[in-house]
């Protein structure tokens, strides 16, 4: 049975279209050095990069996850100018699934101050953009399908089999299977490909050019590239 076309892509936001991973481990460093009194390895502090960061701090330490919340929080905004990165072509890779046909939502964990904070270092990313989904927007989060499938509402109620995720985290291609959707990986934000893989996503690449090049040449698509 030949699948059907897709209509739109959605995407993660970090780590995915803007380079915030260095920003999340300098404040994750931070908070759990002045809330926890040491030091924890960069593994552990990302481990679990692409939840909500309530639910990051309970998992690092349940009894003090508001204090680390809230520490982290006043570091990472202290922080944002200085290690907020932007991922070369960004704006032109989206710019060709929307000029391809495709609708574009971006569905993240961050709170959506998070998210505006980061717009305003990159405000080209506001138009290249149908909608975003942020932490507010939905009740259960990633790795559950709710936020994935609020965005294809948002869209316009596109059914999940016309749709792909792209993020990187193994939270994101947990999101994606369960919600019915694509599910592509990209190894170049907080996770190395070898716990990408074990996630097991339907494809995987090292950049957001490669994902575009193979959505707008893969006949899933609909249509083929110029």
């Amino acid at each position: 049975m030949t699948a059907p076309p897709l209509d739109a892509v959605l995407l993660d936001f970090d780590g995915t279209i803007v380079d915030t991973t260095e920003l999340i481990h300098q404040s994750m460093r931070r908070a759990t050095s002045e809330v926890m009194g040491r030091e924890l390895d960069r593994e552990t502090l990302m481990a679990n990069v692409g939840q909500p960061l309530p639910r990051q701090m309970e998992l690092l330490d349940p009894e003090r996850a508001e204090e680390l919340l809230e520490s982290y929080r006043l570091h990472n905004e202290e922080l944002h100018g200085a290690w907020i990165r932007g991922f070369p072509n960004v704006e032109a890779s989206l710019a060709r699934l929307r000029d391809a046909g495709l609708a574009l939502a971006v569905v993240t964990s961050k709170r959506r101050f998070s998210v505006e904070m980061a717009l305003d270092s990159f405000p080209g990313l506001r138009n290249a953009i149908d909608v975003f989904v942020t932490m507010e927007d939905t009740t259960e989060h990633k790795p559950l399908p709710a936020p994935l499938l609020k965005g294809l509402e948002l869209l316009g109620g596109i059914p999940p089999e016309r749709a792909a995720y792209v993020g990187d985290a193994p939270f994101d291609v947990t999101a994606a299977r369960s919600a019915g959707v694509m599910s592509i990986a990209v190894s170049w934000g907080a996770f190395p490909e070898e716990p990408l893989r074990a996630a097991g996503p339907d494809h995987l690449f090292k950049d957001l050019d490669s994902v575009v090049d193979f959505l707008l040449s893969n006949p899933v698509c609909g249509f083929l590239a110029e």
